[in-house]
């Protein structure tokens, strides 16, 4: 039996993955710590404050098996330092608290592109962020690169509601993902057999490993 720690779950991807693991047999305590109180839960250690951190704080029980589903654009976060706060600051503090309450494996929501070289921000905060994740030396690290996500959210994305329909054209890694598929896959491999080191999943692997758990 493990014991999870999961941060986004206000998400398009943390919320299918927060539905999935109250269901796993193979999971017997849940801490999800939000901004602000998850609604229609049962059984799960939810911790809220406005600073995640904070929320994070209050988390003290033992961890196995940690994700993060943290993700925003620079539109909805308003500012270049908001983003780089959203994205790379709290996924850090995120994988630094897991690590600090005994997990050994960490799993994040990345995005295709992320590279700490590139001339694109978005991309280059990620690929920062996974560089620091790397640097945490994990036994485990699984690190997925989804394309564009396809779900229903409370308040949809210029950008997803725009090119959406035409990613779903594009072929291999392009091709868009529906976010319930990347849970999927990151339930998989949470709980595969072991795979040392650093294990970076991209798009098109991401559906076949969701399609093999529908």
């Amino acid at each position: 039996m493990s014991q999870v720690l999961i941060t986004g779950t206000t998400g398009l991807v943390g919320g299918h993955l927060l539905r999935l693991l109250m269901q796993e047999r193979k999971v017997n305590y849940i801490a999800a710590p939000t901004r602000r109180p998850l609604t229609d839960i049962s059984g799960v250690f939810n911790p809220y404050d406005p600073q995640l951190t904070d929320a994070l704080a209050q988390v003290k029980d033992p961890i196995d098996i940690a994700f993060c589903c943290l993700g925003t654009t620079r539109r909805a976060a308003g500012s270049k330092e908001a983003f780089i706060h959203a994205d790379y600051t709290l996924v850090v503090d995120t994988a630094l608290t897991a690590k600090k309450l005994g997990a050994k494996h960490f799993l994040v929501v990345s995005s295709m592109g992320a590279n700490a070289r590139s001339p694109f921000f978005y991309n280059q905060v990620k690929g920062k962020m996974e560089d620091a994740l790397i640097a945490q030396n994990w036994e485990r690290l699984t690190i997925v690169r989804p394309s564009m996500l396809l779900g229903d959210r409370d308040k949809q994305r210029f950008n997803e509601s725009i090119f959406a329909p035409l990613f779903q054209l594009f072929p291999g890694n392009w091709k868009s993902i529906q976010a319930r598929d990347v849970a999927r896959a990151l339930l998989h491999e949470a709980f595969s057999p072991s795979q040392e080191g650093v294990n970076i999943i991209p798009s098109a692997k991401l559906r076949e490993i969701a399609k093999g758990e529908a």
